[in-house]
């Protein structure tokens, strides 16, 4: 299995990559400020169970083949920020529907099988963590050790923890700012177009971005 020296590197590189706000934490956040606590903590079990698809689809060698080919990992891309931008506009869409979420004069808007799923379509077309469990995971595996696949999955466990810590604090800062943002009748009509504008800004970075040989 993985030695302690491997496992502990692994970690301390996973947290560093993780604490900067990628694709995950900024969507996350959008979530928090649109839709409160709950859709945030939510959106956080989409995310892993997106990052945790990605873990057993390197573990199993398809991660190499989007690693290798541009055309699968640009499709892959694009796919994930489109999808982004569908949903920051649908937010600044709906941004006045706030008002009587808060009002108590409708149910929320977002069922939380639906946030679920759009949290994992975020996390499993994250570029960040492609590229990460594609060309940085298999590194700290001992092939002498044996057990690839084992050690592989043993790391991303360990990823999918890190991550889960560090996007739960970043949902519950900002939902926490969102409930400041509804003492004020105008504070409140921004919280969704907040929201939307960052996941379109979110969408349009991550198609830009990233590996273009």
């Amino acid at each position: 299995m993985v030695s302690t020296d491997r496992l502990l590197a692994f970690a301390a590189l996973s947290f560093l990559l993780i604490i900067v706000p990628g694709p995950s934490v900024l969507f996350v956040i959008g979530r928090a400020l649109a839709h409160g606590r709950r859709a945030a903590l939510t959106t956080v079990v989409g995310n892993t169970l997106g990052a945790c698809l990605l873990v057993v689809a390197v573990a199993l060698g398809v991660g190499s083949l989007v690693e290798r080919s541009v055309l699968v990992f640009t499709a892959l891309k694009l796919a994930g920020a489109a999808y982004l931008v569908y949903l920051g506009v649908k937010a600044w869409r709906q941004r006045g529907s706030l008002r009587a979420v808060f009002a108590g004069e409708e149910a929320a808007p977002h069922s939380g099988l639906r946030t679920l799923w759009e949290g994992f379509a975020v996390g499993v077309a994250n570029p960040k963590t492609i590229v990460f469990f594609a060309a940085v995971l298999p590194q700290f595996v001992d092939r002498e050790q044996g057990h690839v696949t084992s050690q592989m999955l043993l790391l991303g466990l360990v990823f999918n923890l890190i991550a889960v810590a560090s996007d739960s604090v970043w949902g519950l800062v900002a939902s926490t700012a969102r409930d400041w943002f509804a003492r004020s009748p105008r504070r409140l009509s921004a919280v969704g177009g907040v929201g939307g504008l960052t996941m379109i800004g979110l969408g349009v970075t991550v198609a830009v971005t990233g590996r273009k040989d």
